[in-house]
């Protein structure tokens, strides 16, 4: 559940903006009582990703200079959304897959080393393990968040003495443990490479997703909370890491010598355009507008469904949860769907399949594993639209869907 508490909206400059209930140039109070009788007449969509006039003016300058590749654009982005974050360095990418490759490349994985991470979540995050030559081993999740449980980490972290890292999912916007899971990882020498993906702007106790690891991967596809159409940054506090990244990403050049076909290591081209940086700069900027929306929108969901026979989100304290998805858990979950289509509102099931149980992974030692949360969550786990763009009637709309269905029964 959201909380009424006063959270802190950081600048994009690092600077700290408090606000009350969403932040300071938040939409007025919505009215949130009695509901009108909604009109189905337009569906309700899950996504809708909004660029704006800015992105396209700053796009256009980009085409006229003719630097369509990497260039200033791109360094200006990596430079800002690292600030954001309240992380030292930004290295951006193709996409948030190729973040994660090109992070665990950066922190040293080697083939056959064993990283922790989670099996609820899309499966880049434990593909890029695995492209990096490393071994996924799953630890289950804790029920209530959604996030990999810090309790069974520590089991598999006693069990094994083959694990290097750990890959924490902060999964629906919502971020990780990070407290519990950073001390495991001090306790036993591991690195902590955060899939921050779905959570940009998340926070704990104040500190940023993104700056809680030895790097963090973030995704700036069209549905996320920012996007450049497609992209990805790694975020860190580690010189070294960063320079490692930078040059996986862009052939294995040599970092310190500008464009020179000196090629010091192995690399792929994971490269951003200067067009989709020039997108994720206007983004960023509008990044706190977008998340205050998202949370008013989770707001009222949490007010209008309680008291019905489903799980609304956690928030725990202390925690800045910025609703990349507004995940519900019902036993009835195909049902509700059903009836969200029959409302004309889109529903999304995230995720259906725990990768584990995937048949990429039948190969994978831990693939066998019994992990009794995922595989309940992946059951129940129904997403409901929350993004910015949704206005006071669809908001409505999906509630009296959702009330339609329980109290039909």
């Amino acid at each position: 559940m959201t909380d009424s508490n006063t959270d802190p909206e950081i600048g994009t400059d690092g600077g700290t903006e408090t606000s009350t209930d969403g932040g300071a140039g938040a939409e007025p109070e919505r009215e949130t009582t009695e509901l009108d009788e909604p009109s189905t007449d337009e569906s309700v969509s899950i996504a809708a990703p909004d660029i704006g006039a800015e992105a396209k003016q700053r796009v256009q300058s980009v085409l006229e200079s003719g630097m369509l590749a990497d260039g200033p654009e791109v360094r200006a982005f990596e430079s800002s959304f690292a600030a954001y974050c309240g992380a030292e360095c930004g290295v951006a990418t193709s996409n948030g897959t190729t973040a994660l490759h090109a992070a665990l490349e950066a922190v040293g994985l080697e083939d056959g080393d064993a990283v922790i991470t989670s099996p609820f979540s899309f499966v880049a995050s434990a593909n890029a393990i695995r492209l990096a030559g490393g071994t996924p081993v799953f630890a289950d999740i804790d029920p209530e968040t959604y996030t990999i449980d810090p309790v069974d980490v520590e089991r598999l972290l006693a069990e094994r003495d083959d694990i290097v890292g750990l890959v924490p999912v902060h999964l629906y916007g919502l971020a990780a443990d990070m407290d519990a899971l950073g001390s495991l990882a001090d306790e036993h020498d591991l690195f902590v490479v955060e899939d921050a993906c779905q959570a940009h702007g998340a926070a704990i106790d104040g500190d940023r997703v993104g700056s809680l690891g030895d790097a963090a991967c973030f995704s700036f596809y069209p549905t996320k909370n920012m996007t450049t159409g497609e992209g990805g940054m790694i975020t860190t506090d580690r010189d070294d890491v960063a320079d490692r990244a930078a040059s996986f990403v862009n052939h294995g050049r040599d970092v310190g010598d500008g464009g020179s076909y000196d090629h010091v290591d192995l690399g792929h081209n994971y490269r951003l355009t200067s067009l989709a940086a020039a997108i994720g700069r206007a983004q960023l900027e509008r990044l706190p507008e977008f998340n205050r929306a998202r949370r008013a929108n989770a707001s009222f969901y949490d007010e209008q469904l309680d008291g019905l026979p489903l799980e609304t989100p956690t928030e725990p304290d202390g925690y800045r949860h910025v609703y990349h998805q507004y995940t519900v858990r019902t036993d009835d979950r195909d049902a509700l769907a059903a009836t969200l289509e029959d409302h004309g509102v889109d529903t999304g099931v995230y995720y259906g399949t725990p990768i584990h149980r995937q048949s990429a992974y039948e190969t994978v030692s831990t693939a066998a594993a019994t992990l009794p949360n995922a595989e309940q969550a992946a059951e129940t786990v129904l997403s409901l639209p929350v993004h910015p763009d949704l206005s006071e009637r669809d908001r409505r709309i999906v509630v009296e869907a959702v009330r339609d269905h329980f109290h039909s029964q």
